[in-house]
C-alpha cells in the first residue's frame, strides 16, 4: 500500500505549540490535507499519553491508532513518537511501535523532569539515546539533521560521532533538500525523511513536509521495514530556500553572508547582531562533491508549499483570512485533498477555479519559484508577479 506520511510533529504540551494540538483536531485537519499517517508527538508527556490513550483506539495491535471514526471518517492514523534534546542539545526523532511502550521507556531516560515539556531534554549523549531505542526496538535517526542550533551536523561532523552506530534514517529538515544532501556521501547509505515538526494542526503547518511510501501494511513493522528498506517513493517539502536557516544571516537584521566573510567577521553583523551560519554554508563545508550525486535508489524530491500559504501571496491576503479559507474549502471541495490540488489536479482544471492560483502552482511543480531565501531566523519568501 502507498501512503502520506509525516512523521513527526508536537503536541499541545510543547513549547510554543498550538493550544489545538489535540488527536481530534490533528485527526480532522489531516484529512483535509490528504495525510494517511501521522505522528502523536511528544510520546513521553504523561498527560499528553494519557490524552492519547482516552482519544485513540489501536487498530488490531499493529501499532497503528485512529480516533473514533464519528470524529472524522475515513480518518488520518496515528503513530507514537517523540523527539528528545540530548545533553549536546541536539535532537533525536524516535517511532515508538505503541503508546504501551512509550510508557515503559519514560523511565529508561536521564531527565530532571520528563514532564518539563512535550520534547524532554535528556542528560544523555545520542549513543546511550539509540541504545535505549534499540532495546525496545524502536526507530531513531537524527531530526532536521542540519538545523543550526539543534541538528547533528551543528555539533558534529559525521553521524557515527554522535551515535557510535548507524541510526535508521536521516530527517532533512526545512532547510535542505535530497540535492544538496547528496553532495555529503556518507548521507548516500540513508534514507531521507521529509516531515513537517509542526506545532499547529492547521493544513498549512502539519504536513508541509510528508514522505509518500510504500508499505506491505498498515502497521508500525510495516513502517519499519520500509524505512529499513528505504521504499520512499517520493519526499515532498519546502524548497530549501524557504527555511529559515537555509542561508547564513544575521539572527538581528536579517543580512545574508557568504560564509567565509562572515567567518572573517568572527560571525558578526555589520549591525552587531549573531550572524548565524546557515544550512547551506555548513553543508558546503561538509560536502564530499561540488554536486549531488544521488545513489541509485533516491526517491525524487519535489517541491511543496502549503495551499492556503500560496493563496494568501496570490490574492495579498492573511492565510488565516475569511477570504482565503473560503477559496481553500472550496479547492477541496472540488478537487479532494490539500496534496492532491497541489500535485495532481491539472493545471487546467485549478484556472477555472482561480487562475492565480494555477500560476503559481505551475511554478512550483516547475521548479520556477522565485523565492527571497530564509536566513537568521526569518523563514524564505516567494516573490510572485
Amino acid at each position: 500500500m502507498i501512503i502520506n506520511a509525516d512523521l513527526h510533529v508536537h503536541s499541545k504540551y510543547s513549547m510554543a505549540t498550538s493550544k489545538n494540538m489535540n488527536p481530534e483536531t490533528m485527526a480532522i485537519e489531516s484529512v483535509k490535507k490528504g495525510l494517511n499517517l501521522v505522528a502523536t508527538g511528544d510520546a513521553f508527556h504523561s498527560k499528553w499519553l494519557k490524552e492519547l490513550e482516552d482519544s485513540l483506539i489501536e487498530i488490531d495491535d499493529t501499532g497503528i491508532y485512529k480516533t473514533n471514526d464519528k470524529i472524522a471518517p475515513n480518518n488520518t492514523k496515528f503513530i507514537t513518537t517523540t523527539e528528545l534534546e540530548d545533553n549536546h542539545r541536539i535532537h533525536h526523532l524516535l517511532i515508538i511501535p505503541s503508546i504501551e511502550v512509550a510508557w515503559q521507556m519514560r523511565d529508561e531516560f536521564t531527565v530532571k523532569n520528563m514532564d518539563s515539556d512535550g520534547r524532554p531534554k535528556i542528560r544523555m549523549n545520542g549513543a546511550e539515546i539509540m541504545d535505549i531505542a534499540r532495546e525496545y526496538d524502536c526507530i531513531i535517526g537524527p531530526a532536521h539533521i542540519f538545523t543550526p542550533w539543534t541538528g547533528l551536523y551543528k555539533e558534529y561532523d559525521s553521524i557515527r560521532e554522535c551515535y557510535d552506530d548507524k541510526p535508521d534514517f536521516v530527517e532533512l529538515g526545512l532547510s535542505s533538500d535530497s540535492d544538496l544532501a547528496d553532495t555529503i556521501e556518507e548521507l548516500w547509505d540513508y534514507t531521507f525523511l521529509t516531515n513537517s515538526d509542526s506545532h499547529s494542526p492547521w493544513p498549512h503547518r502539519i504536513g508541509r513536509e510528508f514522505n509518500k511510501m510504500e508499505l506491505d501494511e498498515l502497521s508500525y513493522d510495516g513502517l519499519r521495514k520500509s524505512i529499513k528498506n528505504n521504499n520512499i517513493i517520493e519526499n515532498y517539502g519546502f524548497d530549501p530556500r524557504m527555511g529559515k536557516y537555509h542561508e547564513t544571516g544575521c539572527i538581528q537584521c536579517h543580512k545574508i553572508y557568504n560564509i567565509h566573510d562572515a567567518m572573517d567577521r568572527n560571525m558578526k553583523c555589520t549591525c552587531g547582531g549573531r550572524i548565524k551560519k546557515g544550512v547551506k554554508g555548513r553543508i558546503q563545508e561538509l560536502a564530499s562533491y561540488d554536486t549531488p550525486q544521488h545513489p541509485s535508489n533516491r526517491p525524487p524530491y519535489q517541491y511543496l508549499l502549503p495551499l492556503s500559504e500560496l493563496l494568501s501571496t496570490v490574492h495579498d491576503k492573511g492565510v488565516t483570512t475569511k477570504y482565503v479559507q473560503t477559496r481553500y474549502d472550496n479547492l477541496l471541495k472540488q478537487f479532494g485533498n490539500e496534496i492532491e490540488v497541489l500535485l495532481n489536479t491539472p493545471i487546467e482544471s485549478i484556472e477555472k477555479v482561480d487562475p492565480l492560483l494555477s500560476k503559481v502552482i505551475n511554478s512550483y511543480r516547475n521548479n520556477g519559484l522565485n523565492v527571497n531565501p530564509g536566513r537568521g531566523g526569518q523563514y524564505g519568501t516567494v516573490e510572485y508577479n
